[in-house]
């Protein structure tokens, strides 16, 4: 099966709209995938990626919470990479995908490799591997500890866990008409890791009229329900202030690179973090964040984080789709604030 569409204007960069699905393997069960001249097959432990300069692989757990987090995301903001070597960058409308681009001893080499989609184009690609690769009893949005393992030949499917709708409030969640608060009658127990979660609610009093523009919720108690990790979903919005509270366990399944900054608050227990050059990948910094901790990474960066705990913390974004450009012509800082 292959999807083709118009390429893009001479002024834009040439846009690749060939994809394909390819039969089923006899041996393995699972179906190869192609996106341009890149190629994506598995087997029983292995995410197989090629493209015409190199190929790579990946253990297909790593491989398959990585892309899990780009399907969610929509591709997020700014690059998502998968791991040293393969990702892909957002130009929201059109997606880069990429291997060795940000690595630098691909780079020196000539080795990587890069093109560029329609996001409508890649994103069915991409559900489609995830679909097709995830067996029955493993969720790639799950901790270790809390699914079944991914390897071995094909072995049904687990459409749940991979269709979740990512939470996207309009103004907050629990507003009337706007995403719902999660309750144990909805599905939403709290996780094992939050046994002493104050469930309690908070008193709303709003005068008369007003009762459609006062709401509060108890976020501590709406994390300790969340089923998912490293996947920050909006929750209140301000204008184009975004606060995207998740929880965290294990890694984050990326290196996330940043096109604009972002603010981390760490609500509870520690989350460590690996901070490099979002270009060349090269170490810039550790950091260790315990609950109360307020930190912000840089547009030039790329992090990844560990939490030996579930952890609870904020993401608070602005999501102006004019920052990426203000940075990238030099009109805006990198960094937050400055000394």
């Amino acid at each position: 099966m292959s999807a083709d569409a118009p390429n893009a204007s001479p002024a834009s960069p040439r846009l690749v709209t060939h994809t394909e699905i390819g039969a089923i393997d006899n041996t393995t069960g699972y179906r190869s995938f192609t996106a341009g001249s890149f190629t994506f097959s598995r087997d029983e432990y292995f995410a197989r990626i090629t493209w015409p300069k190199g190929a790579h692989t990946m253990p297909v757990d790593a491989f398959l919470r990585a892309l899990m987090r780009d399907v969610a995301w929509g591709f997020f903001y700014g690059t998502v990479n998968f791991d040293d070597v393969v990702g892909t960058v957002n130009h929201y409308g059109e997606v880069t995908l990429f291997a060795g681009r940000y690595n630098d001893a691909y780079h020196d080499a000539g080795r990587d490799h890069e093109e560029r989609f329609p996001s409508e184009v890649l994103m069915p690609l991409f559900k489609g591997i995830l679909s097709d690769w995830t067996n029955e009893g493993f969720d790639p949005f799950a901790s270790p500890m809390e699914t079944d393992a991914p390897w071995g030949s094909k072995n049904g499917t687990n459409e749940r866990a991979i269709t979740r709708t990512r939470v996207s409030a309009k103004r907050m969640v629990g507003l009337p008409g706007d995403t719902p608060l999660r309750t144990d009658e909805n599905g939403f127990p709290a996780n094992r890791m939050f046994p002493d979660i104050d469930q309690s609610k908070p008193i709303i009093e709003p005068e008369p009229g007003f009762e459609g523009e006062v709401w509060a919720y108890n976020l501590f108690d709406y994390l300790s329900r969340s089923d998912v990790t490293w996947n920050p979903s909006v929750c209140s919005v301000v204008g184009e202030s975004l606060f995207c509270p998740t929880t965290e366990e294990f890694s984050l399944p990326v290196d996330h690179g940043n096109d604009r900054c972002e603010w981390f608050i760490t609500l509870s227990d520690e989350i460590d973090w690996e901070i490099k050059d979002k270009v060349s990948a090269k170490p810039r910094a550790t950091v260790l964040t315990r609950a109360g901790d307020v930190s912000c990474m840089p547009a030039d960066i790329r992090h990844k984080g560990f939490a030996k705990k579930r952890a609870m913390l904020l993401v608070w974004e602005n999501g102006s789709p004019i920052i990426p450009e203000l940075i990238a012509r030099g009109e805006a800082p990198t960094v937050a604030v400055t000394w």
